[in-house]
Parts: C-alpha cells; sequence; structure tokens
C-alpha cells in the first residue's frame, strides 16, 4: 500500500510516523510548507522501510510517472 503525506514540518520525521501508523509500504511525502498548492511542479520525498529518498523538483506529471514507474517495479 502506498500512503500519501502533506507535511509542512520535519518532513521525513512525520511522513515516517504515518507510514507506521498507517501501515502503508510506502508514504510519498510533499512538503507543503511553502508556495507549492496550485503549481505545476512538485518535490516528492518517497519513505520506505530503507530510509527516505529525496527525489529532484518535478513537474507534477513527471513526478506521477516517476511514481507509476517505481510501483510498477516494486510491486510487479
Amino acid at each position: 500500500m502506498v500512503g500519501f503525506a502533506a507535511e509542512t514540518n520535519d518532513v521525513v520525521k512525520h511522513a515516517t510516523a504515518k507510514r507506521l501508523r498507517k501501515t502503508c509500504d510506502w508514504i510519498v511525502a510533499n512538503d507543503v510548507s511553502g508556495d507549492v498548492m496550485g503549481g505545476d511542479h512538485n518535490k516528492m520525498i518517497l519513505v520506505t522501510d530503507d530510509g527516505a529518498d529525496e527525489w529532484p523538483r518535478l513537474t507534477k506529471a513527471d513526478s506521477a510517472k516517476r511514481l507509476a514507474a517505481k510501483i510498477a517495479e516494486h510491486f510487479a
């Protein structure tokens, strides 16, 4: 199961706690403390058992494609 976390501070810490609380395999965390809502770009952190993988700033479409490919590769 993949969950999502919109966080305003301590993004990795809060997303990690949420992943465990919700019993998700992964949490895709977004730092929403800045001016990101309604924009075309996104910066995500993928939190798994292996730790936190911070992805570069991408368009939301490219972020979605990257996440879909990662899910397909890992859970196939």
